[in-house]
């Protein structure tokens, strides 16, 4: 399966493999940094964007996404800081929207095999 990729503009500098949200610009993405963030999707631009520039961002299907810390293979990510992939662990009755789930287990720091297919989960009381 081929990722499903769109080019948008970067607000504020991006670098590869970085989760990325929307702004409230038409066609324009900044980093997601929160577990509350709409996540766009993955970015997919080995040389990274600078403000203003045009980025490929993965918004459906398997990309690859840096991983901020240790997560078990099958858990749906979220964004931590910098744009890096974080399990998804949201307290009983807080919703974290999520960018999709790894296909293996990372620790910080990995390139991270992922399925991007935005949705949100809650956490259980």
């Amino acid at each position: 399966m081929n990722p499903f990729t769109k080019t948008l503009v970067a607000s504020g500098a991006i670098g590869h493999r970085r989760l990325v949200k929307f702004t409230a610009n038409d066609g324009e993405v900044a980093l997601a940094t929160a577990p509350t963030d709409i996540i766009a999707g993955v970015t997919d631009f080995p040389s990274g964007a600078a403000d203003g520039e045009r980025i490929d961002v993965i918004l459906f299907g398997p990309a690859e996404v840096v991983a901020g810390g240790t997560i078990a293979p099958g858990a749906a990510i979220t964004a931590g800081a910098a744009g890096v992939a974080v399990a998804a662990a949201p307290a009983a009755g807080i919703n974290n929207v999520t960018a999709g789930f790894v296909l293996a287990g990372a620790a910080a720091g990995d390139f991270v095999r992922a399925f991007i297919q935005r949705g949100s989960i809650q956490g259980a009381a």
